[in-house]
């Protein structure tokens, strides 16, 4: 993934299947410099399509889609363009449904209530690098994570993550962006990047999340 300059304008695909939402969202997102929405889509099939298209860098995805739902899409998403960060932006907040989200590939989740400048900011800090779970959701969903990591007492690694990797990938389960990872760890953020790329093709994830998902599970960080 390329590097993208602070003054550009993050190109964000919005998928939503109720047409006043989106023609809502659409508005909303408008008014914020930090973005620009390159295309929108009301079902996953179309979304897919729009993606390759349009070549976004974010996609902001309804879970509630005739056919295809958003888990769907982002697998699908995930395996074509996994350059492509995806937030979830659903009425659905269950531990489950993130849980799910975020095995399929996404990089964030944030339920419909939030104010717009959340649903900016977590455009902003998926394609970041960051982790954007909403406080009570995150609360729950790591602490369900938690309990699992306390069931295995004796960290256990089977990717042969290097000490660098290891002491990175604490830092993002702590919710550090790449480039406050790279600020803490004296390397640029570019490198970080890097790190993350080797460290997901060791694991088999996609993601940030799913990474630390894996590493909570065999006791390798802690949240």
């Amino acid at each position: 993934m390329s590097e993208q300059p602070a003054s550009d304008p993050i190109r964000v695909l919005v998928v939503e299947d109720q047409p006043q939402l989106l023609k809502n969202v659409l508005k909303l997102l408008s008014a914020f410099p930090q973005v620009t929405v390159v295309g929108s889509a009301m079902d996953g099939e179309t979304a897919l399509v729009e993606a390759q298209k349009l070549q976004p860098q974010v996609m902001l995805l309804d879970l509630e889609l005739p056919g295809m739902n958003g888990i769907q899409v982002t697998q699908k998403l995930k395996q074509r363009q996994p350059e492509v960060e995806v937030l979830i932006l659903t009425t659905f907040d269950d531990e489950q449904k993130v849980y799910e989200a975020i095995q399929a590939g996404a990089g964030g989740y944030l339920v419909k209530r939030v104010p717009g400048e959340k649903i900016v900011q977590g455009i902003v800090d998926v394609w970041s690098g960051g982790t954007v779970l909403e406080a009570q959701i995150a609360k729950r969903f790591w602490n369900y994570f938690q309990s699992v990591q306390a069931q295995n007492a004796q960290p256990k690694d089977p990717w042969n993550l290097s000490e660098l990797e290891l002491d990175l990938l604490r830092y993002v389960a702590k919710g550090l962006s790449n480039a406050e990872v790279g600020r803490v760890m004296n390397i640029e953020r570019r490198t970080v990047r890097t790190h993350l790329s080797h460290i997901y093709k060791k694991m088999g994830v996609n993601t940030h999340v799913e990474a630390v998902v894996l590493a909570l599970r065999h006791g390798l960080v802690q949240v």
